[in-house]
């Protein structure tokens, strides 16, 4: 007992100093990560107002841009008519008139010829016409007082040989409006140049605009000319009056600000940050080409930073709050250690337990592969690797009278009742299969009993199938599992057609749809469970049918054994160190085929209790027919019989509304040809309706008989039998060697 306390002490001691350690290592990892979270989210906030500011100023810059090319192309689109009229001089009003009507941006448009172009007209002719708002008046520009050939937006169109915008003015004329001029060269029909075509353009919608740019709520905006004149300011007594460069020397920060000036002024884009005062200002400017013009956002910056450092603050309350939190989690984690002791010695008793649970469930399936070495007919190769201790995947096959019975399945869930419910499928299958060879009413069976006892509502993907070892005919159904593959030894692969059914244990009554096909020799069907397409890796890329199928095909003319290990080292390659999600269960069956004699050969076919599926049955016969080398009136008769014969079963043999099976099988032989036909239905035999007397007239001769009469007419012998349950017509017809 002494010893015991001594030992509870000591653990005290010693979850006392690691917790201590622990909060310590908590407090310098959260300030630590407070540190990086605030450096990271101010760089990235930073990047954000920068992205932010100029987007909004490159879309503004487009806003402009695009009416400015509407004035261009105003004024190069009547290029082509002024030379047209220089003939008749008189007739460039009409152009300069055109272009003020045409363009509502336009306020005036004048054609300024140079000096002395037409005597007659005197020394200035400069046709001209503006709108007052109210109509449009035409007039001459040139005079003694006015002479334009001195003004900027003569000579520079003229120096440059191309379009010029003019520097911002005030428009003498219509009183505070803020214009700017547009003007390009006009050349004569032999290239010489006679003058300037302009357009006269007012400024306030740009005003507004710029003016308008909201990027932040407390942000402004500003727009200087390509001289540095303030074109849009938020103080009015800028506008026109000042240059950014002499506003620049009111700054405390002036050369920052002149860094400004100078980037703006070169047509550059970018940001600055300035000091004005107690305040720091955030300058974002971008150009507006061909004009020369610039604009710029002014953002404080409490207004981009203000949110981060205010979530600064909160964070490290919260810390602090996590910390006492973290406190208290240590304390009563102390006192819980020996209770998870107790819990964990628990866990280990369980895991042992799952793990003998495990090598019980491994042990009810096949293991041993080969598991006929003494068979040259098949080559089975199988896997199942759980995601837990134990697992909800199942697979089994045996062959019983020269055929093979084979299931695979997936339950929903996983752990022990995965396992349990997996044990009790395959127990169902074998149990079904040893009185059943149809796959469709196996699969039916354990459907029916599942769904009674179903109370957990787990349901269980599953398929079925009895391959035909001697001819490699195969019957199988699906209950909503994976399509399985088919690959051959050319290495071709393709998808085995299956209807999906529904799953077992879902729906008690639902009819499972059997389906047949042949296999031929060195063929493999390949099943699998979901566990191999959604193999996950570290990135969540699935494995997926894509995969599965590359691989299956470069191993298609291999050992079953060799085609399962290739598929399994290309999941482990895709998976790589990710954690195992579903299990993952493979069966490989491959077809080699028997060395009887390959001429006696079986076809099956199997009908509802519907008159409707009769056509299906000629089909058939006429098939049969063929791959025996029947003549075509034979082979007329045959199917007249087996007509016959399978119609009496459709109407006769189960209740009305009831739904039933009609199995027909044929097997060809060298010298004769077997038909059996089997149903379920209620017992009755043919054979012992009285033959019917054709003497009488057809009109007095008592209904039935005349089917079965036709049936004995044209088989060479038949016979009846009721065997566990089903009732069997067997006939045969003896072949011709010459057939």
């Amino acid at each position: 007992m002494k010893s015991n306390k001594l030992i509870g002490r000591a653990e005290r001691w010693l979850f006392a100093r690691n917790g201590l350690m622990i909060l310590l290592v908590a407090i310098a990892t959260l300030e630590a990560t407070t540190l990086v979270q605030y450096y990271f989210s101010r760089k990235g906030i930073k990047e954000e107002a920068t992205n932010r500011a100029l987007s909004e100023l490159e879309a503004t810059e487009l806003r402009i841009t695009d009416i400015l090319d509407q004035v261009e192309t105003a004024v190069r689109s009547n290029v082509w008519s002024i030379r047209k009229d220089l003939e008749t001089p008189d007739d460039l009003w009409a152009v300069t008139y055109r272009i003020v009507a045409d363009n509502p941006m336009i306020m005036g448009s004048a054609i300024a010829l140079k000096p002395d172009y037409y005597p007659s007209k005197g020394y200035y002719f400069a046709p001209y016409s503006y709108s007052d708002g109210n109509r449009i008046i035409s007039l001459q520009l040139g005079s003694e007082t006015y002479d334009y050939p001195t003004k900027e937006w003569y000579t520079k169109p003229m120096e440059l040989g191309s379009g010029y915008w003019s520097e911002p003015y005030y428009d003498t004329g219509g009183g505070e409006a803020l214009m700017t001029t547009f003007s390009m060269p006009v050349q004569d029909w032999d290239g010489n140049d006679i003058g300037v075509v302009t357009a006269d353009v007012s400024l306030n919608w740009m005003t507004d605009l710029v003016g308008n740019v909201q990027v932040y709520p407390t942000a402004f905006n500003v727009m200087v000319s390509r001289s540095g004149q303030f074109m849009v300011c938020p103080s009015k007594a800028l506008i026109m009056n000042n240059t950014i460069q002499q506003v620049a020397s009111t700054f405390e920060d002036s050369l920052a600000v002149r860094a400004v000036a100078r980037a703006m002024l070169s047509g550059e884009r970018g940001s600055h940050v300035v000091h004005y005062r107690d305040t720091v200002e955030h300058v974002f400017y971008a150009p507006l080409p061909r004009t020369g013009w610039s604009m710029a956002t002014i953002v404080p910056h409490e207004e981009i930073y203000g949110n981060v450092q205010r979530i600064n603050r909160l964070i490290r309350i919260l810390q602090l709050v996590g910390l006492l939190l973290l406190g208290f989690i240590i304390f009563f984690s102390a006192r819980s250690q020996l209770r998870l002791r107790e819990v964990s010695e628990k866990k280990n008793r369980i895991e042992n337990e799952l793990h003998v649970a495990r090598e019980i469930q491994l042990s009810m399936i096949p293991k041993v592969f080969p598991p006929y070495p003494d068979r040259s007919d098949i080559d089975i190769a199988a896997s199942i690797i759980p995601a837990k201790e134990v697992g909800g995947d199942l697979y089994d096959f045996y062959i019983h009278d020269e055929k093979l019975y084979f299931c695979i399945g997936d339950v929903s869930g996983k752990g022990v009742p995965a396992s349990l419910l997996m044990a009790v499928t395959r127990s169902l299958f074998r149990t079904v299969s040893a009185h059943e060879k149809s796959p469709g009413r196996i699969v039916s069976s354990i459907n029916e009993s599942m769904s009674e006892t179903n109370d957990r509502n787990m349901f269980v993907t599953f398929f079925a199938g009895v391959l035909d070892l001697g001819t490699g005919h195969l019957r199988y159904c699906n209950a909503g599992h994976n399509f399985p593959l088919i690959t051959g030894p050319d290495n071709a692969v393709r998808c085995m057609e299956v209807i999906p059914n529904l799953p077992l244990g879902v729906a008690s009554d639902f009819h499972f749809v059997e389906q047949e096909m042949e296999l031929a020799r060195g063929e493999s069907l390949f099943l699998y469970t979901d566990g191999l397409t959604e193999a996950e890796n570290a990135g969540q890329e699935l494995f997926g049918n894509e995969r599965m199928i590359r691989t299956a095909r470069k191993t298609g003319n291999q050992h079953a054994e060799d085609q399962m290990r290739a598929m399994i080292l290309a999941v482990h390659d895709h998976v790589g160190t990710a954690k195992q999600s579903d299990d993952l269960t493979m069966l490989f069956l491959r077809y080699l085929g028997s060395d009887a004699d390959p001429s006696n050969l079986e076809r099956h076919l199997i009908l509802h209790n519907d008159i409707q599926q009769i056509p299906q049955l000629a089909d058939f016969v006429e098939a049969v027919s063929r791959e025996a080398c029947l003549d075509q009136s034979l082979s007329l008769n045959l199917n007249l019989a087996l007509e016959e014969a399978v119609t009496n079963v459709i109407l006769y043999a189960y209740p009305e509304k009831t739904d039933g099976l009609v199995e027909i099988e044929a097997i060809i032989r060298p010298d004769r040809l077997d038909f059996i036909i089997s149903d379920s239905g209620k017992p009755f035999n043919p054979l012992q309706v009285p033959p019917p007397d054709l003497s009488l007239p057809v009109e007095e001769r008592p209904v039935g008989g005349l089917g079965i009469y036709l049936v004995n007419t044209i088989m060479d012998h038949v016979s009846y039998a009721r065997e566990d349950g089903k009732n069997i017509l067997s006939m045969n017809k003896l072949l011709k060697k010459n057939n």
